[in-house]
């Protein structure tokens, strides 16, 4: 396992609905610990998020820059942020749940896919993984759809059990989609 790529809103920080405002960004439970537990061991780090509120002119990429550092400041550092800027109905390859950000952040981190696993709170971060042909777990939040879960290759509770998994994979072989 050489990298997580974490999902920003709803799975590193509290989801605040089109956020460009980096006073209102909140740490997840755990989140800073996750982050550094999973660097001292080696794993590179990374967030991969849909910001669907630039292309819907409610942000700008500087209100989204601005909440990232923020992110940064409170849980990081994480070493690559890759994020889509396109409204839902766009003809891009890079919103999740295509592929395009995971491949983005790997190549940018210099690991292959197989090596690396995306963790996020919905559906679509678990079918961009599998998409990409990396690992993902899912850790649910009340917005979590029932099929998201029942679908999801590995579900952790929360972000130090979803670490747990990572770490303890680092010594087992991967399968596209989950953990193996």
């Amino acid at each position: 396992m050489d990298a997580v790529l974490f999902d920003r809103d709803g799975t590193l920080v509290v989801d605040v609905p089109y956020n460009g405002d980096p006073a209102a960004v909140t740490p997840m439970p755990g989140a800073r610990e996750a982050v550094a537990r999973l660097r001292r061991a080696g794993v590179r780090v990374g967030v991969v998020s849909n910001q669907s509120g630039i292309g819907r002119g409610i942000l700008t990429h500087d209100d989204v820059g601005a909440v990232n550092a923020r992110v940064d400041e409170l849980v990081g550092p994480l070493e690559v942020w890759e994020y889509c800027p396109h409204e839902p109905r766009a003809a891009c390859d890079c919103r999740k749940p295509l592929p395009g950000l995971v491949l983005r952040a790997c190549r940018r981190l210099g690991v292959e896919p197989r090596h690396t696993v995306v963790v996020g709170d919905i559906g679509t971060d678990v079918e961009a993984a599998a998409a990409a042909g990396c690992a993902a777990i899912l850790i649910p939040t009340p917005i979590t759809r029932r099929d998201e879960v029942a679908g999801a290759p590995v579900v952790a509770s929360d972000l130090d059990e979803a670490v747990d998994i990572v770490l303890a994979a680092r010594l087992a072989p991967l399968s596209a989609g989950g953990l193996t």
